[in-house]
């Protein structure tokens, strides 16, 4: 399996500085990453046999470029950079895979700018709030509490290759620290909760849209769904059985499913 393209990009008046994974050929996908950061796993590996799949780290999260967060102030300026960041990669209209604070980030872009992306599918994403069923706050959960919330089964071989360190001690500190900063570099548009107004602005979304849900997320519970879809006009939900908030890694081959489905047809699932 050979490894993604990585190249570098200089966004926002060339004061931020981000990196951009590519692989695959077919038609244009762009991946926006959830708040832990971006790795290739196997979901994107997958997508890259029938798409261009291009992955931008979040400005700050990309490695060596810790400080690229700075210049973006607000939600505003990170749509704009994001925009920016597909006009440097010549992309015209994407279709576009957004995860958790992705998924929020890619609803921003396909609501600001409509006629920019062509397929839109939004994966447990976060961006609404409802008062009878909160978004759990991630970033000051423990450890302990955090993988009941995020595995519909904590105990299962998605969690457990999460929760097992690398061999070299150096790079799990590592690792550990780029995580960290990734939660931090995202929070900063996110808390102290994660409304921004998305709600409002959910119906200017045009793309068709495919709402992916695991059925047992704890982070944004399922509810969500609803709540999103009924403000997107074209659009179709999918819960997933036996997933929790990352449900390209525990059920990977039903997501990559009816994700290529979506995406491929004219027509909705």
């Amino acid at each position: 399996m050979s490894e993604p393209k990585e190249q570098t990009l200089e966004v926002w008046g060339n004061k931020v500085e981000t990196k951009v994974l590519t692989k695959g050929s077919g038609p244009p996908l762009v991946f926006l990453h959830g708040a832990m950061g971006l790795t290739w796993d196997p979901f994107l590996e997958q997508l890259s046999e029938s798409f261009t799949v291009y992955a931008p780290y979040l400005p700050g999260t990309a490695p060596g470029l810790p400080d690229a967060i700075k210049p973006i102030d607000n939600l505003w300026d990170l749509v704009l950079v994001y925009y920016e960041i597909f006009d440097k990669l010549n992309l015209e209209k994407p279709g576009v895979v957004g995860h958790s604070f992705g998924g929020m980030l890619a609803a921003e872009l396909a609501a600001t700018n409509p006629e920019r992306v062509a397929k839109l599918v939004l994966m447990n994403p976060i961006g609404l709030w409802l008062d009878e069923n909160p978004v759990k706050n991630w970033m000051t959960t423990s450890q302990l509490e955090l993988g009941p919330l995020i595995f519909s089964d904590p105990t299962g071989p998605a969690a457990q290759l999460m929760a097992t360190p690398p061999a070299d001690p150096e790079e799990g500190i590592q690792m550990a620290l780029r995580t960290t900063w990734s939660l931090a570099c995202t929070g900063k548009f996110v808390w102290p909760i994660p409304d921004k107004g998305l709600k409002k602005r959910l119906h200017r979304i045009s793309s068709p849209t495919l709402l992916l849900w695991g059925e047992d997320d704890g982070i944004v519970p399922p509810v969500y769904a609803d709540e999103f879809a009924s403000s997107i006009e074209d659009t179709a939900i999918q819960i997933i059985p036996k997933a929790g908030h990352l449900p390209q890694l525990e059920q990977l081959e039903p997501v990559v499913s009816v994700t290529n489905k979506f995406l491929l047809s004219l027509i909705h699932i």
